[in-house]
């Protein structure tokens, strides 16, 4: 299944990062990838994607990941509902809790 993206490139303690079109097996380290999409730099604030094609490959099947989701609704893109795309918190625990469990 293909699917859009970021991959993270540049340095260390640099972040920017690269929409593409991947397929869905591919991690995101492994710098494979089907066709660049846009790009996106946080420390400048700046998202570059390329609406158009985006709206091809969904148009052909393609999920958007959570994240690339939300970017696009933003710049509208797409139209839709954010999805939340933060992990669930489990609730804590008390030590004495943890040690009667083991």
């Amino acid at each position: 299944m293909l699917k859009v993206r970021l991959q993270r490139i540049g340095r260390k303690n640099d972040p920017a990062f690269r929409a593409v079109l991947t397929d869905s097996k591919n991690s995101t380290k492994s710098g494979k990838f089907l066709e660049i999409l846009g790009t996106y730099n946080p420390k400048a604030g700046l998202a570059n994607f390329d609406g158009e094609r985006i709206k091809h490959w969904i148009g052909k099947g393609a999920k958007l990941s959570g994240t690339m989701h939300n970017f696009l609704i933003t710049q509208n893109v797409i139209t839709g509902k954010k999805i939340n795309v933060l992990p669930k918190k489990k609730p804590t625990q008390k030590r004495k809790e943890l040690k009667a469990k083991k």
